[in-house]
């Protein structure tokens, strides 16, 4: 891996000084990225990736019988792993089309270990008939668009934002200043929450590939925006359908061998959920506004908050049928400036509770992250120095999280505020 690495850094100095390169006749190459380093601090423990550089929002607190909040402990690090590089290809042409490919990648490896391992970030290529565009491979997903906060957090606004990458096929019609969006998407690096093995207990609560992978369907959305004057305004819709479990692992009610008897049932469960989004951002001179709110439904795979729940559960084969969380997620950036950048970012998500009630007692079973929580509030403001290559800033924020008791309708009651201070220092240096 090091040795891939240096050959990589060796070969972009050797062209650093040209903005593209011929690698044929019909096929060009222009390389580009950035070399990042960011500095944090957090006053409390968070929900967090990356070991702290990908935040999301404080965890509850849990007292210790001297009364102590042991998540209460400030922490902080430096990290230059978001440093990035990619290639863009163009050409040849493929009868009227004209052809694309790119691929980008960083050092964050995977989760909190594997820190300075490369990652994949984008990997795809693209078709391009003037008013049709296909591309087929690895990007963001469509509900982040092209709509999205300018902030130093790595986060890049989320829970509030949809954020994610993933394998799709999707096409873009244009119309004048209409375009017309449609995507069929997998699930590979950002994952929807579902139980920890297919084993069919039924047990744990993390993002793993079984969910989606056992559904055979792939995520589903369409997406319609009008941009003109510096405008882009649009809406978008999202169909997931995921199954949880191909099997259940249950007690043997016929069985008087041993009291922990079990048996197991192929089942056929499946929960298929819509989410809704609408954006707004308007960009000229040094002005910067943007705007969006999603309604959520089960969207945890854009590392949003939500999930699902059993909504019941056939007492003889363990099948069961969910039920899923509805979060209304909204957010507003304004950032004005051109050398000198000061911005503002808010953002508030709000529990909307389940479809259904849940089951509860021995059989209650909750997949997602933040379902216990009533509400989220964040309010950033920072401050950026952009000249040619360097954007240098520092950004502060203040994000509240409302803990409290998840009742059968999904709404979370007798709620208190957990709150952590964050602060990032960054400098980025681009080429």
């Amino acid at each position: 891996m090091k040795k891939i690495t240096l050959s990589l850094m060796a070969a972009l100095v050797a062209v650093s000084g040209m903005a593209q390169i011929k690698l044929g006749k019909d096929v060009s190459l222009k390389i580009y990225g950035h070399v990042r380093t960011d500095l944090y601090y957090n006053s409390r423990d968070n929900v967090q990736s990356v070991d702290g550089l990908f935040y999301s929002y404080p965890k509850d607190e849990v007292l210790d019988h001297n009364g102590n909040d042991i998540n209460g402990a400030d922490n902080s690090n430096m990290y230059t792993v978001y440093s990035r590089m990619g290639f863009d290809f163009a050409g040849p042409m493929i009868g009227k089309a004209k052809t694309s490919a790119k691929i980008e990648f960083d050092f964050r490896g995977n989760g909190n270990d594997n820190l300075s391992a490369l990652r994949l970030r984008h990997a795809y290529f693209n078709f391009d008939w003037g008013k049709n565009k296909v591309l087929v491979g690895q990007t963001s997903h469509p509900f982040f668009g092209e709509v999205s906060p300018q902030i130093l957090n790595l986060n890049t606004g989320s829970p509030f934002q949809p954020f994610g990458r993933a394998p799709q096929i999707r096409y873009r019609h244009n119309s004048g200043a209409l375009q017309l969006q449609a995507a069929v998407v997998w699930q590979s690096q950002f994952k929807s929450h579902g139980p920890t093995a297919d084993d069919g207990t039924g047990k744990g609560n993390a993002r793993n590939q079984y969910p989606h992978k056992n559904s055979n369907i792939p995520e589903l959305a369409l997406g319609i925006d009008y941009k003109a004057n510096g405008w882009i305004v649009g809406v978008g819709i999202d169909m997931l359908s995921i199954v949880p479990r191909t099997k259940a692992t249950v007690p043997d009610l016929l069985s008087s061998s041993t009291e922990n008897a079990t048996t197991t049932y192929k089942v056929d469960e499946r929960l298929t959920t819509v989410s809704y989004e609408a954006h707004v951002k308007y960009q000229k001179d040094k002005l910067f506004f943007a705007a969006k709110s999603t309604l959520g439904s089960n969207f945890t795979h854009t590392s949003m908050l939500g999930g699902y729940a059993v909504k019941s559960q056939d007492i003889t084969t363990g099948e069961r049928e969910y039920t899923p969380f509805r979060n209304s997620s909204n957010w507003i950036n304004i950032v004005y400036g051109k050398k000198w950048k000061p911005g503002i970012f808010i953002g508030y998500i709000k529990n909307l509770g389940t479809a259904d009630d849940m089951e509860m007692g021995s059989n209650k079973a909750i997949y997602g992250t933040g379902t216990n929580i009533d509400q989220l509030f964040s309010g950033t403001f920072e401050l950026t120095y952009n000249v040619p290559h360097w954007k240098i800033g520092a950004e502060y924020n203040y994000t509240s999280a409302w803990y409290g008791t998840t009742q059968k309708n999904g709404k979370v009651t007798d709620t208190h505020a957990v709150g952590n201070n964050r602060l990032v220092l960054s400098a980025t240096y681009s080429f």
